[in-house]
């Protein structure tokens, strides 16, 4: 086993301590931090992580960066100048928090403690930083409950609804498969691991089939891409299960064992040929019906079910009907064969087990109508917003809404950070957070089966505080907590250590990935089989709350003003807005030639991106990597990547989609015009 030691054995050693990445991507790799003389000056992949073998993203590799950026928030701030100026005096961590104490219970006093709102989503942080000792300090005060459905939320509800969240297909056993579909994910800028295997297997034989309205890596290397139209995912998908059952490749005797709901999705599929799928999608019908026939006829044949397809008013439903298709088909019981989504329920650890504090009923507000609840709640208003694991201002729908919000003189402020980040400078106090190089934490890979500990390399930089001691200390200034409780981060390992199964426990401990079921190599109806209440797949589950009826498809909503979809995927520099600091020059907007000539508009012409809800100015790549009718911006930019200040998210409604209230990023309809020639 490699050395997990984290403390230096003497002042200015050079040592390489092992630790792991907590980071919103699937892979949570393992890590080698260089450090000399209490510095950062390598990271590198380890080999204690089995999908990491050595190899990290660039993102990972240059965190060092952001650890010592200028920007860097190293002491607590109080703001000294106007809302948004940025301008903040330093005080000391006792005088931050007895104010923020002071303005929370005045809140409760006068508005109710529902005027308080924590905000987080906390994608990169693990079980440690996030819902844990926040979690308790909030529910015991009674605060605003927030429904974290920013990203994952439809695609959550509707494998826990279909499969209780099976644990899905190893990595590893991609390489088995004779037949990988990749559907509204690209993992060259996110779960990087995967593609390695995905290679292997086409050196094996293997097709691969792309469906994404961008032509991306994998996209150029795959047998076939369907370039859908965003939104459209849903439509493709059942006309490929009314295929498998007209054409006789659904596998009715595992249905008739292990399904329920079958009439009723053939029945919502029956209507979908592939011409009518084509021209909603955008895509050639035989096209479609080239992926239907290669799923039908092979065997084992695995979908690497992404996250774009559910950033729109129909998310929801279309991975309703992407999940349903091993099934209709019968592609599991058989290594590399089945889908893999979200493994972060193959452990078995639950927030509200480890919390141990019940939920109050207080309201719910779902946080990806932030602005609409700091501009329009009164009953009671947001008095209070506590801001933390997250940067709303650059990552929530409806970005001039919420700037609007955030600058509202009767709101109280509180931004726990890493980076000066947009949000921060509306803060009325900015806490300084470690980072995942300075604290301890329990990483959970959610595409990997990696859980992993994650301990600090160097000390915290400045006056730096990890999550648990802030908010234990808040809490004994609030009377929720007894100052002689804090266990202290150790002490706060060892007791979610203590909630977790043995085994996992004692490798965590031992700096050693969990032991997962089936060897972190699962045959789904093998050594998996569905986590729902009868154990069987639920293909129709009635009781999942539709806005419009399950794979019902809301078609879409461009208009002859806005014709054109605007998307924000993932890219290679950011961690959503994490790492936005780093990001170089002016973002470009991608535009294909069918759409940028018309316009005349060339490559690298400043363009004026715009809708109802407000408009974006940038630079223009014009490229055919983009589908006729799309454009795309990078998700996460920050307000120093475009000219004026706005981001994707400026154009963002905030629109719910039809299951579980998720983000509809990817349904803002807009114009694009020439601003300026290059």
């Amino acid at each position: 086993m490699e050395d997990t030691s984290v403390a230096p054995p003497k002042s200015g050693a050079r040592f390489t301590a092992q630790t792991a990445c907590p980071l919103d991507c699937p892979d949570a790799c393992s890590l080698a931090v260089t450090i000399d003389r209490g510095k950062i000056t390598k990271i590198d992949g380890s080999h204690v992580g089995p999908s990491t073998d050595g190899y990290i993203c660039g993102k990972v590799r240059r965190f060092d960066r952001r650890v010592y950026h200028q920007e860097r928030v190293l002491h607590p701030l109080v703001r000294k100048g106007a809302k948004g100026r940025a301008e903040f005096q330093r005080v000391t961590w006792n005088e931050a928090l007895d104010l923020i104490a002071e303005k929370m219970i005045a809140a409760r006093d006068r508005d109710g403690a529902e005027s308080v709102l924590p905000f987080y989503y906390g994608g990169s942080n693990g079980i440690l930083t996030n819902e844990l000792e926040d979690a308790r300090l909030f529910r015991r005060f009674g605060a605003s409950r927030l429904a974290r459905t920013v990203c994952a939320a439809p695609t959550s509800a509707a494998a826990t609804a279909m499969y209780g969240k099976m644990a899905g297909v190893a990595y590893s056993d991609f390489e088995d498969a004779r037949l990988i579909v990749v559907w509204g994910c690209n993992p060259a800028a996110t779960g990087i691991h995967l593609v390695s295997h995905i290679k292997k297997a086409q050196k094996n034989g293997a097709r691969l089939v792309v469906i994404d309205p961008r032509r991306t890596p994998l996209a150029r290397q795959a047998d076939l891409h369907l370039a859908v139209r965003p939104g459209a995912d849903l439509p493709v998908a059942l006309s490929m299960i009314r295929e498998l059952f007209a054409r006789g490749w659904a596998d009715e005797a595992f249905l008739a064992a292990h399904a329920e709901g079958v009439a009723e999705l053939r029945a919502a599929a029956d209507p979908w040929t592939f011409e009518l799928a084509g021209s909603v999608a955008g895509v050639d019908a035989g096209a479609i019906a080239t992926v239907a026939e290669w799923y039908g006829t092979t065997s084992p044949a695995v979908i690497r079910c992404g996250w774009g397809q559910e950033r729109n008013r129909n998310g929801g439903s279309a991975t309703l009907a992407i999940l349903a298709l091993p099934a209709v088909g019968g592609k599991f019981g058989v290594r590399g064969g089945g889908y893999t989504l979200s493994n972060s329920a193959a452990y078995g650890i639950t927030a509200d087990a480890l919390v141990g504090v019940p939920q109050p009923r207080s309201r719910v507000v779902n946080m990806n109508q932030l602005g609409r609840a700091l501009t329009e709640y009164v009953d009671p208003p947001v008095s209070v917003l506590f801001v933390y694991n997250c940067n709303p201002l650059s990552t929530m729908p409806d970005q001039n809404r919420v700037r609007a919000g955030l600058e509202r003189e009767d709101l109280f402020t509180v931004v726990f950070e890493q980076m000066m980040t947009d949000t921060c400078d509306f803060a009325d106090v900015v806490l300084p957070a470690t980072t995942f190089l300075e604290h301890y934490d329990v990483s959970k890979g959610y595409g990997t089966y990696h859980l992993m500990l994650t301990q600090p390399v160097i000390q915290p930089v400045g006056e730096a505080r990890p999550n648990q001691e802030v908010f234990h200390d808040l809490g004994v200034r609030l009377g929720l907590s007894e100052a002689g409780d804090d266990l202290g981060e150790a002490g706060s390992l060892m007791d979610v250590a203590a909630k977790l199964p043995p085994a996992a426990a004692a490798a965590i401990l031992d700096g050693a990935p969990a032991p997962i079921p089936g060897g972190g190599r699962p045959i789904q109806f093998v050594d998996v089989m569905p986590r729902t209440a009868d154990g069987k797949a639920h293909l129709f589950p009635a009781g999942l709350d539709a806005t419009h009826g399950l794979y019902q498809f809301a078609v879409d909503p461009a208009t002859a003003t806005f014709p054109l979809a605007l998307i924000s995927p993932a890219s290679a520099h950011t961690v959503s807005s994490t790492l936005g600091e780093l990001r170089p020059g002016i973002a470009r907007l991608k535009i294909n030639p069918e759409d940028a000539h018309p316009r005349n508009i060339g490559d690298g012409d400043s363009v004026r991106i715009f809708n109802e809800l407000g408009e974006v100015h940038v630079e223009a790549t014009v490229s055919p990597e983009i589908r006729p009718g799309t454009v795309s911006l990078p998700k996460g930019l920050w307000n120093r990547s475009t000219f004026n200040g706005a981001t994707a998210n400026a154009l963002v409604p905030d629109t719910l989609t039809d299951i579980a209230g998720g983000a509809c990023f990817n349904d803002a309809r807009v114009q694009v015009e020439l601003l300026a020639r290059h």
